[in-house]
Formats: structure tokens, C-alpha cells, sequence
């Protein structure tokens, strides 16, 4: 007999299912339910979904601008910014190719032509070109200044005469510049030394052999000096023709006249400005 009764207790515990034990797991099936009745995706599928699929950076590709050439008369506005506009006024043959010959002779024979020394890294160099410089005032940049010249010669006075009727801007100074071959240059600069104003308006008169003028925009203060990406110009100063800079181009605007490695004749070029008593812009 009490075999039997603990043979009953050993069966009891190992019987089927009880019904809390049915119960419970009728709930564990619909709690893998959500409240809209479809099912919860499974772990496996939550992890697929999640996956993280590495991609590397969309790079911005920079385009070098294409190179802007200026030869035709007329006026163009070459850049418009937070300063202001930048302006060219661009007359070829401003004076007539015979009259040409004959001012470029008397020029090169009657200005009093030097070579003009400038100081760069604390070190002093002569300037690969010649100078004269016409004036009540003397003009200083890179570092020197040149003595002024107030006996102006005719040819010259003429000549600014003639641009200020044409362009409406009067001149009392006066820079000549002679490229006596094509090793002759001048490099990168702006003409924005404070004594000549606030917005200086340069006219360029060119005679004799055809030079290329070059023009490249300032990068803005992000870019720290790199011109990689700068805008360009590319302007031929050919025999006779008259170039005016006006507006924020010297602020905005770097120029040049290259080195070019092959035989050239000489060049004179005549830059009319503005001086103002330095003071007057400290």
C-alpha cells in the first residue's frame, strides 16, 4: 500500500500539462503579438534590418575656372561681390597705329628711364624693367619710394588729357614703365597703396610690342592665400590700346605682365593715377 501511494506522488508530479500551466502558455503565444494584432519581427530579422552599411564621404570635386580672354572693345564687369563691382573699360586702338610709332619713339628716346630698386624679405633688388615717375608727389611701394617729377613732358600731358576727355576721370600722377624684352616683367600685385585712395582708377596706355596682361581674383579669407581655384583674365595689350581698372578692382584683383621666353621688342606702358597725401588715409 505504500507503494502504491508513492508510486501515485512520483506520477502527479510528472503528469500532462496542468491547466495554469496551459494557460500560461496560451499567453506566451499571443504576447508575440503587437496591440495591432501582427506579429513582432523576429531577433534575426531586427538585426538584418539594422544592419550598418559603410559608405565612404561624398568628395565636392573642384573645377580650376576656365581661363576668361578679353580682346574685344567695351566694358565689362568682372566680378560683383560683398566689396563692390570690379570693372574694365578695354579701347584697342586708342591711339592710332602711325601716331603710336611715332609717340612710342620719342617716349623711349626722351623719358629719363632708371631701374628702380624694392626691397622683399628684407633683401634689396632691382625691379626687371624700367621706371619713370610723373608728379607733385613721390609714390612708395615695395618698401622704396620714386622722387617726384612735376616737369611732365608734353607728349605725356597730351596724353592724359586726351584719356581724362574720353573717360571722364582726371590724373595727376603718372608711372612709365619700360619692358625692354620679354625677361622684362612685373609680378602679382594690386595698386592699392593708401596714397592712392580709396577706390583707385588706373589707365593703362601701351605702346609698342604686344603684351599679355594678366588678371586673378583674390580667394576669399577661407582659402588662406590659395589661388588654385581663382578666377582668371587674360587681356593683350597690343600697340596703342588703352586699359582702365576702376571700381574694387585693385581690391579684389590681382595683375601682372609675365616673363616671356622668347624674343620680344620693347614695350612702354604709361599707368595714370591718382595721388593723395598719405595722411589723408592713416
Amino acid at each position: 500500500m505504500a507503494d502504491k501511494r508513492q508510486r501515485a506522488r512520483v506520477q502527479g508530479a510528472w503528469a500532462g500539462p496542468s491547466k495554469t500551466t496551459a494557460s500560461s502558455l496560451q499567453v506566451s503565444r499571443h504576447s508575440s503579438e503587437n496591440v495591432a494584432g501582427a506579429p513582432w519581427p523576429l531577433k534575426e530579422q531586427t538585426s538584418a534590418d539594422r544592419r550598418f552599411v559603410f559608405e565612404n564621404p561624398t568628395e565636392v570635386q573642384r573645377r580650376i575656372p576656365e581661363e576668361r580672354i578679353i580682346d574685344k572693345e567695351g566694358f565689362y564687369e568682372i566680378s560683383n561681390g560683398p566689396t563692390g563691382v570690379s570693372r574694365l573699360h578695354l579701347k584697342p586702338g586708342f591711339v592710332d597705329s602711325k601716331e603710336a610709332d611715332w609717340m612710342f619713339e620719342q617716349l623711349y628716346m626722351e623719358i629719363p628711364w632708371q631701374q628702380k630698386s624694392n626691397i622683399r624679405e628684407d633683401r634689396s633688388y632691382q625691379e626687371p624693367r624700367l621706371t619713370a615717375w610723373y608728379g607733385d608727389l613721390p609714390y612708395t611701394y615695395s618698401r622704396t619710394a620714386m622722387k617726384a617729377n612735376p616737369h611732365w613732358h608734353p607728349l605725356l600731358t597730351m596724353l592724359k588729357d586726351q584719356i581724362a576727355e574720353v573717360t571722364g576721370y582726371t590724373f595727376n600722377s603718372l608711372l612709365c614703365n619700360l619692358y625692354r624684352n620679354g625677361k622684362d616683367s612685373i609680378d602679382w600685385h594690386s595698386d592699392d597703396e593708401p596714397s592712392l585712395g580709396q577706390k583707385p582708377i588706373i589707365a593703362s596706355l601701351s605702346f609698342g610690342e604686344t603684351r599679355i596682361f594678366e588678371m586673378r581674383k583674390k580667394p576669399p579669407p577661407e582659402e588662406k592665400g590659395d589661388y588654385a581655384y581663382a578666377e582668371r583674365i587674360r587681356i593683350p595689350l597690343n600697340h596703342g590700346c588703352l586699359l582702365v581698372m576702376e571700381g574694387e578692382t585693385q581690391k579684389d584683383w590681382q595683375h601682372r605682365v609675365p616673363k616671356e621666353y622668347h624674343d620680344r621688342n620693347p614695350r612702354i606702358n604709361l599707368t595714370f593715377r591718382t595721388i593723395y597725401p598719405e595722411a589723408r588715409w592713416n
